[in-house]
């Protein structure tokens, strides 16, 4: 089945649905970031890419931004940072519990990896719920 061109519009709003679509560099470059994680599987989802971890769905990169999971252990660091939540559609109600990663940390491997672990952990939390 072809993808939905990104000025088509939504059969639910009225507004067009924007692509998730990554560029290849930034999907090389979080995941050669991530390197120092164990076990990290890229995976296409709904136009973006899904990061999991041995099976858990962690993170989301989406236009080139990449979103972590988060709860109300470590949702402080985001908001702390001026990030937002991942909301892949302006027209539609709701955030989904993934923030930006803020660009310091994205450009630290060392920095990453820890708060990619923190998202892993919440994503685990959250299963378990």
């Amino acid at each position: 089945r072809k993808p939905r061109p990104a000025s088509r519009r939504s059969r639910i709003g009225s507004a067009p649905l924007r692509s998730l679509k990554n560029s290849a560099p930034f999907k090389a470059f979080v995941i050669q970031q991530l390197a120092d994680l164990e076990d990290v599987v890229a995976r296409a989802m709904f136009g973006g890419v899904g990061l999991y971890q041995r099976g858990v769905f962690f993170g989301i990169m989406a236009r080139d931004t990449l979103y972590l999971k988060v709860d109300e252990v470590n949702r402080s660091d985001y908001e702390e940072s001026g990030s937002h939540p991942f909301k892949p559609y302006p027209d539609r109600a709701g955030t989904m519990q993934y923030y930006a990663v803020p660009v310091g940390v994205l450009e630290s491997s060392m920095a990453l990896t820890d708060w990619a672990r923190k998202a892993v952990a919440a994503a685990r939390r959250a299963s378990s719920k």
